[in-house]
């Protein structure tokens, strides 16, 4: 979501440094190999930063008519992010999206392991009764296309003016407005 449907201003460096942790490693992954006190303080700081990021976020380019037109056509749309659930919705909410996505169809750190694990695709999947094979993910980052690659579905690379990981997506967009003209092809 952040970076795909939302202009990306996660300063992820800024964000280990505030929170000690090495430039090379995963900040969740990171934050769970804590002790729980310590994780829990840390967790905690980071979810008032990412509400106050979710608070301000712009639409990505292109996202907005994107998004209402596969809702129009009828197509199911879901969110996994590494990010919470809750700040999600704070997300849609100040975009203006929050109407097309059920709340059940969010799901966030808590209720998936962190992509690129492909647990949280396949619960989706699971709850839609379709196979992964059926679906695409969009994402910005090559843990959504890692994400996607393992659990068996199609991924779409947005939002980058070239393609670093062309052997993860299927297909690569300039931004969401790029991917609303493909569909159309």
């Amino acid at each position: 979501m952040d970076g795909t449907l939302t202009v990306a201003v996660h300063d992820f460096q800024a964000i280990k440094l505030a929170l000690e942790i090495p430039l090379e490693d995963d900040i969740l992954g990171h934050l769970a190999a804590l002790p729980a006190g310590l994780a829990k303080a840390k967790h905690a700081w980071l979810m008032e930063h990412e509400r106050e990021l979710a608070l301000a976020s712009r639409p990505a380019e292109g996202a907005l008519a994107l998004v209402r037109e596969l809702a129009g056509r009828g197509y199911r749309l879901g969110i996994l992010t590494r990010n919470a659930r809750e700040l999600a919705h704070v997300t849609l909410e100040a975009i203006g999206l929050a109407d097309c996505f059920a709340v059940e169809d969010i799901l966030g750190r808590d209720e998936a392991p962190p992509k690129p694990h492909p647990g949280g695709l396949l619960k989706i999947a699971e709850g839609w009764k379709v196979l992964t094979a059926e679906m695409v993910m969009v994402g910005d980052y090559r843990f959504d296309l890692e994400c996607a690659r393992a659990a068996g579905a199609h991924s779409v690379l947005v939002n980058l003016p070239e393609n670093p990981w062309p052997g993860l997506a299927d297909w690569h967009a300039l931004d969401c407005m790029a991917l609303r003209g493909m569909l159309a092809e």
